[in-house]
Order: C-alpha cells, then sequence, then structure tokens
C-alpha cells in the first residue's frame, strides 16, 4: 500500500506540474507557478485526489539537496568580485530593509517580533530560478544589469544559507535558554565543517570525479555527482549537526571549481529538475485557500513588502551607489519576487517553531503572483526609461552620478568587441580549426567530451571547458550567449543536432557550422539551425572530381566550374529541406 501512494503521488504529482507548468510557461509565465498549482490541486486543501504529504515531503528534501547543490555549482567567487561594492551592499542593505518591513507587517497582524523576523527574511530573498530566466528571455544576462543583479542575488543566496544553519540552532537555544552556548557550538560545527569540506573533500571528490570520467561511463558519472550532493548533504548533519542544505552548497562549491563544473552541472540537472518540482508541489500542498478570504489583507500587505518595499529599497541603493536609473529600475523590478529560498526559509522556521503554520500561506501566494508579474514588469522597462527621459529634473534626480553608467557600459561594449567562437571537439578538425583561429588573433573557447583531452589543453593554456556539448549548461559555461561563432568539428556531428538547437536558442544571432560524415545527415543540422553544413562525403567527391579531372587535361578554370556545380548540388539545401 505505501508502494502505491508513493507512486501514485508521483505520478499525480508530476501530471500536474507537467500540465500547469506548460500551461504557465506558454502564458509567458515562469514555470514554477505551474508547480505551486499543481501542489495546490492535489494538496488536502482543494477537492479531488489528495497526495500523500509526508511521502511528498521526503521527495522535496531530495529536491532542496539538489537544488542547494546546483547553487553552490553556480557560485564562482570572480563574479561575485566583479560587481563586490554594488552587490554586498545592494543585498545587505535591500535584505535589511525587506525583513525589517515583513517584520512589521507580521507584527500589525498579531504575530510575535521573532516570527516576524523570520518571516521579513522570508521575503527578502528573491528566486534565482526566475531571475536569470527574465534577464536571459530579455538579452539581459551579460549585460550591466544582469551582472549587477546576479552578483546581489549571489551575496542573497549566501545570506540565506546561514540563514538556513543558524535557524534551529537560535531557536533550539531558545528553548533552553542557553543562546551564547548554542551559537558557539554550532559555529565550531559549522567551521570545523566547512574546513574539512574544502580541505579534504576538496581533493577527494575531484579525483572520484576524475576516476569515474576516465571510464567514458554517463551513468556512472550521473550518479557519481548524485553521490555526491546526497552524500555530503547527509554526512554533514549525521557528522557535524549542520543543516544538509549547507552540506550540499558546499559540495556543489567544491565539484564547481574543479575541471568537471559544466558536466556535472549537465549530468545532474534532470535529475535536479524533476525533484525540485517536488519541493515546489509539496510547498503547494500547504496553500489553503479558504485562508485568503480570512486574512486578505495579510496578503496584500505581504505583497507591498515584496513588489513595492523591495525594489524601492533596491533602486535607492543603486541610485545613491551612482549607477543610472536604467541600471537601477532593471536591477529594483528583476528582483521584486521571491521563489525557492523564501519556501525554504519558511518550511524551516515553522519547523522550529519561529514561524506558525499559517505563514506559507501568504509567502505562496504572494510568490505565485509575484513570480507571475515579473516577466511583464520587466518587458514594460523601456517604457518607464522613456517616461523618465522626457521628464528632464525627474531625470537629473535619479541620475546624479551617471558616470557609473558609462563606465559599466564600455566595459560591456570592450568585451564584446571581439570576435568570439566556441569549438567542439579537437580531433584532427577541430585542431585545424583553432589553430586557424589563434592565427588570427581569436581565441576560442573549446568543448571536450574526452578527459585525457581536455587535461592537455589546460595545461596547455587553452580555453576549455569538459563536457557534452549537447547540455545547455556545457554551451552556457562555454560563453554560447555572447559568441559569434559555433563551430561542430567532431566525428559523428550527426548527433549534434539537439546542441545546435541549444545554442541557436541561447544566442539567435549564432553563426553555426557543422561537420557530418555523410550528406544525408545535412538536412537534420540545417533544420536544427545550421547556417552552413560540410559532408565528409561530399569533400571526398570534391577531391577526387579535381583529380580525374587534372589528369584528363582540365584547365583551372574548367576545374573552378565542376568543382562549383558538384558543390551546389550536394550542399545546397533542396527544397525539401526549407
Amino acid at each position: 500500500m505505501h508502494n502505491l501512494n508513493l507512486l501514485l503521488t508521483l505520478a499525480a504529482g508530476w501530471m500536474a506540474a507537467v500540465t500547469f507548468g506548460y500551461g504557465t510557461m506558454r502564458l509567458g509565465w515562469s514555470p514554477i507557478v505551474g508547480y505551486l498549482l499543481a501542489g495546490i490541486l492535489v494538496g488536502p486543501h482543494t477537492p479531488g485526489f489528495v497526495a500523500d504529504k509526508a511521502l511528498a515531503d521526503q521527495l522535496a528534501e531530495v529536491g532542496v539537496i539538489l537544488l542547494m547543490f546546483g547553487v553552490g555549482l553556480h557560485f564562482h567567487l570572480k563574479d561575485l568580485l566583479a560587481v563586490k561594492s554594488i552587490a554586498v551592499l545592494g543585498a545587505l542593505g535591500q535584505s535589511t530593509v525587506a525583513t525589517l518591513l515583513g517584520a512589521l507587517t507580521a507584527h500589525m497582524f498579531g504575530w510575535g517580533w521573532p516570527a516576524g523576523f523570520v518571516f521579513g527574511l522570508a521575503l527578502s530573498v528573491a528566486s534565482t530560478v526566475v531571475l536569470t530566466r527574465v534577464l536571459s528571455d530579455n538579452g539581459q544576462l551579460q549585460s550591466p544589469t544582469g551582472r549587477i543583479a546576479i552578483g546581489w542575488l549571489v551575496v542573497e543566496d549566501i545570506f540565506t544559507v546561514f540563514a538556513l544553519v543558524l535557524l534551529p540552532a537560535l531557536f533550539a537555544a531558545k528553548a533552553d535558554a542557553s543562546l551564547p552556548l548554542s551559537f558557539a557550538m554550532a559555529a565550531i560545527k559549522l567551521a570545523v565543517f566547512i574546513a574539512f569540506t574544502f580541505l579534504a573533500a576538496g581533493r577527494i571528490i575531484p579525483w572520484i570525479l576524475n576516476k569515474i570520467a576516465e571510464t567514458n561511463s554517463r551513468e556512472l558519472f550521473t550518479l557519481a555527482v548524485l553521490a555526491v550532493a546526497l552524500g555530503v548533504a547527509v554526512g554533514s548533519a549525521y557528522l557535524f549537526g549542520v543543516s544538509m542544505a549547507l552540506g550540499a552548497f558546499l559540495a556543489g562549491m567544491v565539484v564547481g571549481q574543479s575541471e568537471f563544473s559544466a558536466r556535472a552541472g549537465a549530468e545532474a540537472l534532470p535529475m535536479r529538475d524533476a525533484f525540485a518540482v517536488m519541493f515546489f508541489l509539496s510547498v503547494g500542498m500547504l496553500f489553503d485557500p479558504r485562508q485568503v478570504l480570512e486574512s486578505p489583507w495579510l496578503i496584500v500587505a505581504t505583497l507591498g513588502v515584496v513588489m513595492v518595499g523591495k525594489p524601492a529599497a533596491a533602486m535607492l541603493i543603486v541610485a545613491l551607489l551612482g549607477y543610472s536609473s536604467r541600471i537601477a529600475f532593471g536591477v529594483a523590478i528583476a528582483l521584486a519576487q521571491i521563489g525557492e529560498f523564501s519556501f525554504l526559509l519558511a518550511a524551516l522556521g515553522t519547523q522550529v517553531g519561529a514561524l506558525p503554520a499559517a505563514a506559507m500561506n501568504p509567502i505562496v501566494a504572494v510568490a505565485i503572483v509575484s513570480i507571475m508579474m515579473n516577466p511583464m514588469l520587466y518587458r514594460a522597462l523601456p517604457h518607464v526609461e522613456a517616461f523618465v527621459a522626457g521628464h528632464p529634473r525627474l531625470w537629473r534626480a535619479l541620475n546624479r552620478r551617471s558616470a557609473g553608467q558609462h563606465k559599466e557600459d564600455g566595459g560591456t561594449r570592450e568585451g564584446l568587441a571581439a570576435h568570439r567562437a566556441v569549438v567542439v571537439g579537437y580531433g584532427p578538425i577541430g585542431r585545424s580549426v583553432t589553430r586557424l583561429l589563434r592565427d588570427r588573433g581569436i581565441s576560442p573557447t573549446i568543448i571536450e567530451m574526452n578527459i585525457d583531452t581536455y587535461k592537455t589543453l589546460r595545461a596547455q593554456g587553452h580555453d576549455v571547458v569538459y563536457g557534452d556539448a549537447n547540455q545547455r549548461e556545457v554551451l552556457r559555461q562555454a560563453g554560447v550567449a555572447t559568441a559569434d561563432s559555433f563551430i561542430v568539428s567532431t566525428s559523428g556531428a550527426a548527433g549534434a543536432s539537439e546542441g545546435i538547437r541549444i545554442a541557436r536558442q541561447i544566442n539567435p544571432g549564432l553563426h553555426v557550422v557543422s561537420r557530418v560524415d555523410y550528406l544525408a545527415q545535412s538536412e537534420l543540422l540545417r533544420k536544427a539551425g545550421a547556417d552552413e553544413v560540410f559532408a565528409g562525403e561530399g569533400e571526398v567527391a570534391l577531391a577526387m572530381t579535381g583529380s580525374i579531372l587534372r589528369n584528363l587535361g582540365a584547365t583551372p578554370e574548367q576545374l573552378d566550374s565542376e568543382r562549383a556545380r558538384i558543390r551546389a548540388e550536394l550542399f545546397q539545401p533542396r527544397a525539401t529541406d526549407t
């Protein structure tokens, strides 16, 4: 019976998530909204099928671990240092304002101050998933606004990770009136665990992944990544008494600093997404629509904190630090939502007795509304900018130190001035293409799946990414989003159609050149988005034709004419290809 409940919960939950996720995507919203709505549908507060909440919570724990592992995997200190002056001050300042506003709101509705501060903390952090999706959809991920917003969110995420660690210690200490001692013990355990993770696991984990990679088994590598994430997370709780979320985050950081970061992210992504859906479903199952009618003003006030208070604080901080109104509005709107970390904080706060059970309701409701509204608000930015530009006094008030804008924009244009190329594979053709590009002052990024070749290239100083070029995560790390050319040089490149399709989605302006072994495979790659396809069969036909004609005494003009005719017959797309 237990197995049947598990299967029913998984089947009903994922079917509902697919249905609502697809619907919200078609409407231009984040699929997270669909997952939350699916959780409400299969939850105990709506009619119809009710999923097993206990089982859903257990599966959600795995989702939390993999979500935190992914956050750690993508955390790069250099990215934060590039915008540290605004990211650190901005994130801490905005988080403080949002926490205070949330605490005041909760206190106005009769909650105690401790519950209010935890509630405010949950409202202070934005969703990484939503923010990156909105910036990417609007082509702003690599812009000054995007870099600042991402760095800002990284600081928020770090702050939240430590809040997740300290909350249980703080409220357990409150129960036995030994706050200083409990806090000190928690800090010592945390320091020992972090040191152990980076000194010991930092050597062991890359060594293990290297040995697994040498087997060339995709299944073993995927299993190894999951084992590392879950193993370190569970070990952190049992051996050091710290949260599994922090363990998973640090495990992700260790892997992210190794050469396996891109491939690990790509291989673990499907499992992470599947179990993360269960996390959002379990959160949605907590939502009780009846409470909306019982306390609508609490939801309205909470929405005001998230969509008015937070962005106003962010905009003021960005403007005071000397950035333009365009960047200030962009950062403010991008952060005017809440998501996965808010749910994590609220769920933990409920577990340790810091928050009443009813606190989850306004958080879920506000998350749904803010995530739905965020893409639409961001798309309205040009209209806001036009309005400000049309009112000189307002523009001058918001751009008192606009030199910061020119500095940022100049850096972006300079970075984009040089041609950027991504080469897939470093076989004989890949080596020739790379040498050709380097001879012309272009240093391409190489994507290589062979671990030994990858190590050799890295030792030679090449810009190289280890992983499968059919994986979105690998393509992003290789810089496809800002590249000009994408060159697939590997044998058996007909299997690269998925990678070409994803690369074209990431960067529609990309010039894609691909190799295939057989002419019959050319049509597949053209449909996937390749601009030019070169087949081994065709090149052999051209070479043989040239040899035969030269032996027959053909003139150079005749050779060129015949080659052009054969190339048109073999390589040009037929009418059925278009």
